[in-house]
């Protein structure tokens, strides 16, 4: 399998689930702005989305959205447990969860990254920043709720709804939005940043040593 990828983006968390599953994979970075792979194809011929995550299956078929990849990868490796099995109640709450991330925090972030592209007013991109933030904190709050003293999201195992979590609230440092008053989302990220799948994953992104 081969993942198509931006560094530090929402397919960090389908990276960090194929390292936890030990898969063999390969990655391809994306420069998003030229929709254009590392090795030059034209990714919009391999996504017409022309974003990331696409992953490439050993059959050709090109899957996309990051939440469904990391279904499908866990699927591939049951034993793993980074999914609960078919039709049960914790895995329609897995999904609630993930749809959660990709809804209200992912796209939550939106904004804080194209403030200029949506006005030209420094007035209105303060306004606009601020708003954002303030909405994300909102739902920060849920999620430390939901977390509790739990190690992880889901109870006390490492399951995809962490990778996905994960990538996303390290994106708050860039933003600068501080949760640091939800001292279990702290150690939380913490905790999952020193799990040997995400440092494997980010360092083969670059970004980290």
């Amino acid at each position: 399998m081969k993942l198509f990828y931006s560094p530090g983006a929402c397919s960090l968390a389908p990276h960090i689930v194929m390292s936890e599953l030990n898969m063999a994979y390969e990655i391809e970075a994306v420069d998003l702005r030229k929709k254009t792979t590392a090795t030059g194809a034209d990714f919009k011929a391999i996504n017409v989305k022309g974003s990331v995550p696409a992953l490439k299956l050993e059959s050709g078929d090109i899957l996309t959205e990051g939440a469904v990849i990391m279904q499908y990868l866990a699927d591939q490796k049951p034993e793993a447990g980074l999914m609960p099995k078919f039709g049960s109640l914790e895995r329609y709450r897995a999904q609630e969860m993930l749809n959660f991330i990709a809804t209200d925090l992912h796209k939550g972030f939106t904004p804080l990254f194209i403030t200029t592209m949506i006005s030209g007013s420094t007035e209105a991109q303060t306004d606009i920043t601020n708003f954002y933030k303030s909405s994300l904190l909102m739902k920060m709050e849920l999620a430390s709720e939901k977390l509790g003293t739990n190690d992880f999201l889901m109870g006390k195992d490492f399951t995809v709804v962490d990778a996905y979590f994960f990538t996303v609230m390290t994106w708050a440092k860039y933003k600068e939005v501080d949760y640091s008053k939800f001292t279990n989302l702290v150690s939380y990220m913490e905790r999952v940043a020193s799990r040997p799948s995400v440092q494997k994953a980010m360092k083969e992104e670059g970004l980290i040593k």
